[in-house]
């Protein structure tokens, strides 16, 4: 059985050789420890530990043209620069991903600001999809025993990329304030989505699509789930309608934090898969397993038990891997990216641990 058919399987309750083998993905910094502490540098890990992994395709889903970097101010330790979705900012010049950026200015601040940069969310497909693109698609279609992922990161949504519009404040206000401008915002991300997957089937097949949302915290959604339900499901299930009819039926969503009181609409609007599932917003695979029998689950395993003890990695695999795996729709993997205060003997215990259960049930 080679990866695409172990995924396929696994994620459509089917019979399988294993479950597919995740290993997670570090952050730059844990890395460089990593590699002071013995982990060889420029190497592939999935292919160090040979793991299963994916075909990503890589096509944005924004603006296009984007805007361009434009650096504002600078000194020794900051920059404010315009980034390539409008928003200005003030960011960090070492290790800017260990830390948040300081959101100062919101492209979109009212109707007149979108419709003056409506034009930017149009397919423009010799722009977006180059013809690089499409050799790299066409060898993968044909060649690459790997499940072909679309994941429309930070674009393909319908609350996270408004939120990178306008700014979070801003937005929840605009769902009272100007309810048509939500609505229309949103209709133009559903027919950009559509327009980019058609385009794109022309040269690949896609097994599974999943959107971008980042719209919940450790306490629940940012907005209500009847915000949800009135303004986002009707979108999503226009756009799950055509990724069926193009028979792509494994539809994901990625959202941080506690999505509890979100995962029945989006199983509503025709998405049938989550992750990464974080533990520390209250996350619980078993439960959720419990809860909803034929949700498809990626991820889900404490990032942060990681960087305790060997008895702590190998309660947390045991408690959740095996019983989950025996009823299919789900691969273990950690809950978000694994972060410097994890030993590489540790993630190498957890790899070795995860395997082991994965292939013979037990650790």
């Amino acid at each position: 059985m080679n990866q695409r058919e172990r995924f396929l399987n696994t994620m459509r309750f089917k019979s399988v050789d294993r479950v597919p083998f995740y290993i997670g993905g570090p952050w730059a910094t844990t890395l460089k420890r990593w590699h002071s502490e013995g982990l060889p540098e420029n190497v592939d890990l999935n292919r160090l530990f040979d793991a299963d992994g994916v075909v990503e395709l890589g096509i944005y889903f924004g603006m296009c043209p984007a805007f361009e970097r434009t650096v504002l101010e600078e000194d020794d330790a900051f920059v404010v620069y315009i980034n390539h979705e409008g928003i200005k900012m003030r960011e960090k010049k070492t290790d800017p991903e260990t830390s948040m950026p300081d959101f100062l200015e919101f492209p979109v601040k009212n109707r007149e600001d979108y419709h003056k940069l409506k034009w930017r969310f149009r397919l423009n497909a010799q722009q977006r999809i180059t013809e690089e693109w499409k050799k790299r698609a066409r060898f993968y279609n044909e060649n690459s025993n790997l499940p072909i992922r679309m994941f429309a990161d930070r674009e393909g949504g319908f609350f996270g990329p408004l939120r990178n519009l306008m700014g979070l404040e801003n937005l929840v206000l605009t769902f009272y304030d100007d309810p048509v401008l939500i609505e229309e915002m949103m209709d133009d991300k559903a027919e950009l989505i559509i327009a980019i997957v058609d385009e794109i089937l022309k040269y690949t097949k896609i097994d599974f699509f999943a959107f971008w949302e980042d719209m919940a915290y450790n306490h629940g959604s940012l907005i209500s789930p009847q915000m949800v339900r009135k303004f986002m499901l009707p979108r999503y299930r226009k756009v799950t309608d055509f990724l069926r009819s193009k028979g792509i039926d494994l539809i994901f969503v990625d959202s941080d934090g506690d999505i509890s009181e979100l995962i029945p609409i989006w199983l509503e609007a025709g998405i049938n898969g989550v992750w990464p599932l974080e533990v520390q917003s209250g996350m619980d695979v078993v439960k959720l397993r419990q809860e909803y029998p034929e949700l498809r689950m990626i991820g889900g395993i404490d990032k942060k038990v990681l960087a305790k003890d060997e008895r702590a990695i190998r309660e947390e695999i045991l408690r959740k891997v095996p019983p989950l795996i025996e009823k299919g729709g789900y691969i273990p993997d950690v809950d978000h990216s694994i972060p410097p205060d994890v030993p590489l003997k540790n993630y190498l215990y957890y790899l070795k641990c995860l395997r082991s259960v994965i292939e013979k049930g037990s650790c």
